[in-house]
């Protein structure tokens, strides 16, 4: 029976090593997500907890030239008629020069005040922060580990959701694709498109 050698066994048992720590970190990186109608402030509270940045804050950085496709559910979502009637943002979520999460936010700017909007167009504010005086709860749409279509390399979370006022009304639809990068691992400690993890 052959012998594996150090050099073979030493890249699986790294391998094993990751997985396993990455298993039971993203089941807790997941329940910090959900705990929160808010991924800015998720994402605040999970810095905090994992000493990512001094300060730990949260800013929402503009990817320029790369525009989601509208998904073909979105007016029907948001309850408006026609794409002119939106507003787009595709933002790095970073803390401490580390990125947690790329976003895209499709918005309903009439539904927002007019500082609200300015804030949108003229800072790097997070969503979630700058309409939080509305009180904005979220409906999950979906959440699954891997990378959902639009999400860059590197995703290990996707989530999907509806932010809406409290009479109902939604006011955005946001497709969030976190990153490796939020569990202290680099892009490559998962292959594929999808997470090669056991559940927990």
């Amino acid at each position: 029976m052959p012998v594996a050698s150090k050099a073979t066994i030493a890249p699986l048992l790294l391998s094993l090593a990751l997985n396993g720590c990455a298993s039971a970190t993203l089941g807790q990186f997941e329940r910090a997500l959900a705990a929160q109608d808010s991924a800015t402030l998720a994402l605040q509270d999970w810095c905090m907890a994992r000493g990512i940045g001094n300060p730990p804050r949260v800013s929402a950085n503009a990817v320029r030239n790369d525009d989601a496709p509208l998904p073909s559910d979105a007016l029907d979502l948001l309850r408006v008629e026609g794409k002119a009637n939106l507003g787009y943002r595709h933002v790095k979520l970073d803390c401490g020069g580390v990125t947690l999460s790329q976003a895209h936010n499709w918005f309903v700017p009439s539904r927002l005040t007019p500082e609200m909007n300015a804030a949108l167009r003229e800072t790097d504010t997070p969503f979630g922060t700058v309409v939080a005086p509305l009180r904005f709860t979220r409906q999950r749409l979906a959440a699954f580990r891997g990378r959902a279509e639009g999400c860059p390399k590197g995703t290990i979370l996707s989530h999907r959701a509806v932010l809406q006022l409290p009479d109902g009304r939604p006011i955005s639809l946001v497709v969030e694709c976190y990153q490796a990068a939020a569990l202290h691992l680099p892009d490559g400690a998962f292959t594929g498109d999808t997470l090669s993890i056991k559940a927990d």
